[in-house]
């Protein structure tokens, strides 16, 4: 049966031009492979140019171990992936292209230039050097398959295109303004492939608190807290480090976004309303150090106001409304204030509560959670074992990682390995 579809003929079709697929066709450009792109949208690349801030956190500088021990998402799935486009492949490839790298805290790195456009040019260019071509407005339909095979892809406006390779690099289903719509689940479910249900990490959390409510804390910002979640039995689910702010809604910010999918798939899990977050607001003094220096200095200044004494510790409105837990008169003297009162003061300062009642949603998280069951792709190649000739690459698989260069980590190595597969099948056959 044979079919013209009036762009030429193609080794693999690339389904998405975020990261994933990008990757994916460079790879698959690099082996020999005829490669064409369909992108949905107009522009190439639009969730990697906010990706970072902005910035562009292309990967982490620490190591395989390290990026596998923030992917809370089926790491193990991916131990393949990396060993085969490691972050360090990532670095020297982008420095290949003369994109300078420079880390940051955590092992983050950036483009020198701080402009995630650096490194999608790079990429855009790149892809252009190696002769792919790209279709925009070019929204798949569904598979293209005859008795069984797989044969090339149908167009929204009708066109078929044929190739015995496709690499769906779709993305999930958050940050829909970039595209990411959640299409490649349903080309995967017409091949057979089961869809964990796709739901948000990295997003914000949702608060009911009346200080939340209120908006007393709203803007504040805490620097290298720690945050210890609690299941519905008072059990740690999980204690994460790192800057965080109060917002209008709850909570956000670098620690709260890593809280942020233990505790949806929590209350997913056990149909609760509402979590537990305790917040270490000094977690560089341990409760006695920090009750020894809170009673000394209580003793060394007895006519100053608890309030302000607090103030060295915590930002003004964090201290304030301690106080006002506390039912402490904003004028009470250090002199006055009784052990009781300092001990409970010391709780709120290690473990201040703040009640989890949900997030933002998929729309406003940054990574998708669910997508294709990773038992139903081979992890040494992306090529589905339901069909063969489709492969999958990105956040459209059921992997999700902590923010920190590690989801775009998985995005341009699953590309690369699934590119690089999809054309030896094809070239070296």
């Amino acid at each position: 049966m044979s079919h013209q579809t009036g762009v030429g003929s193609y080794d693999i079709l690339i389904v998405g031009g975020g990261p994933a697929g990008l990757m994916a066709a460079i790879s698959a450009a690099h082996v020999g492979a005829r490669v064409l792109m369909l992108e949905k949208g107009e522009r190439l690349g639009k969730k990697l140019l906010i990706s970072g801030g902005g910035r562009c956190n292309v990967t982490n500088a620490r190591g395989t171990d390290y990026i596998l021990r923030n992917i809370p998402g089926n790491p193990r799935f991916l131990q393949s992936v990396f060993t085969q486009w490691s972050s360090e492949d990532i670095m020297s490839f982008f420095e290949g292209l003369g994109v300078a790298l420079k880390e940051e805290d955590r092992g983050r790195m950036f483009p020198v230039t701080d402009r995630s456009s650096t490194v999608l040019s790079a990429l855009v260019k790149h892809l252009q050097d190696m002769a792919v071509d790209v279709i925009f407005k070019a929204a798949v339909d569904r598979l293209w398959t005859d008795d069984g095979k797989l044969s090339g892809v149908f167009l929204n406006d009708g066109r078929m295109i044929s190739a015995p390779c496709v690499v769906v690099a779709t993305g999930g289903c958050s940050v829909p303004e970039t595209g990411s719509t959640g299409d490649g689940y349903v080309l995967a479910k017409q091949a057979g492939h089961t869809i964990i249900p796709p739901y948000p990490t990295s997003v914000p959390l949702l608060c009911n608190d009346f200080f939340i409510r209120d908006r007393l804390l709203q803007g504040v910002s805490l620097k290298d807290i720690e945050q210890t979640l609690y299941d519905s039995k008072g059990k740690v689910i999980t204690r994460e480090e790192g800057d965080m702010i109060f917002t209008h809604f709850g909570i956000s910010g670098p620690a709260t976004l890593r809280t942020s999918q233990y505790a949806v798939k929590a209350m997913q899990k056990s149909d609760v309303n509402s979590l537990l977050l305790a917040i270490d607001l000094v977690p560089c003094k341990s409760a006695d150090v920090l009750h020894k220096a809170l009673r000394d200095a209580m003793l060394q200044q007895p006519k100053r106001t608890f309030q302000n004494l607090l103030k060295d510790h915590l930002p003004n409105r964090l201290a304030e409304l301690v106080v006002r837990l506390l039912q402490i008169a904003d004028d009470h003297v250090c002199a006055n204030v009784s052990t009781k009162a300092l001990e409970e003061a010391l709780k709120l300062l290690k473990a201040f509560p703040v009640h989890v009642n949900g997030s933002l949603g998929l729309k406003r998280a940054t990574v998708t959670g669910g997508g294709v069951n990773v038992k139903e792709i081979n992890p040494s190649t992306m090529e589905s074992k339901i069909l063969s000739g489709l492969f999958f690459a990105g956040e459209v698989i059921d992997v999700h990682a902590h923010t920190g260069g590690y989801n775009i980590t998985v995005a341009f190595s699953t590309g690369y390995v699934a590119g690089h597969h999809a054309a030896t099948r094809v070239v070296l056959v």
